[in-house]
């Protein structure tokens, strides 16, 4: 992150300094992923805030329509184009050890490349037409969407993703969060 951006002067929250809401959440946390990400220990400050991401993330997961590679390469198109390295590293991490993303797809939205996979690719660039123009697509865009085989409702989904990555984005951002050790692996070092 910049120097020249704000960092919020809020510390993480560790679990023997959380309150009973904040340990609730991060006792969650820990059970879910087998840790409490430094991502979590910022925005449990406001635990509305992580509530809110909790439930959206796990929303899309359940009820997006999409695959799970499908969705780490929404997660992670939006994660880079918000230039959160944070979520970059964590989504990288998750696509190709969770998802089972293929390797070639990740490396290629990582790296600002074409996607062989013509699916994958029309939900790559689509996801960025929704990024890029705030939810704004022509209908030329969308229909190329539609016709590689997605729904309008995976349209609504991709808003979806849109809002939990700009509430995880954005803290990432104000709070210049350090990536975990778990994740440090798939830093996107741009040159």
């Amino acid at each position: 992150m910049s120097n020249q951006t704000y960092k919020i002067g809020l510390n993480s929250v560790e679990l023997e300094d959380a309150n009973e809401q904040q340990k609730e959440i991060l006792e969650n946390a820990k059970k879910a992923n087998g840790m409490i990400p430094n991502m979590y220990k910022k925005m449990v400050n406001l635990p509305a805030l992580q509530n809110t991401y909790d439930t959206g993330y796990h929303q899309f997961r359940k009820d997006s329509g999409f695959t799970p590679a499908e969705q780490e390469v929404v997660l992670l198109t939006i994660s880079i184009e918000n230039s959160c390295g944070y979520c970059t590293a964590a989504h990288s991490y998750l696509a190709e050890n969770v998802s089972k993303t293929p390797k070639d797809v990740i490396e290629a939205i990582r790296q600002g490349k074409e996607i062989e996979d013509d699916k994958l690719s029309a939900l790559h660039e689509f996801t960025k037409v929704m990024n890029e123009s705030r939810g704004n697509p022509t209908p030329d865009q969308a229909k190329k969407f539609l016709n590689a085989g997605y729904s309008e409702k995976q349209i609504l989904a991709i808003i979806l993703a849109q809002a939990v990555k700009t509430i995880s984005n954005y803290s990432n951002h104000i709070f210049h969060t350090e990536v975990d050790e778990a994740f440090s692996n798939n830093v996107l070092h741009k040159s």
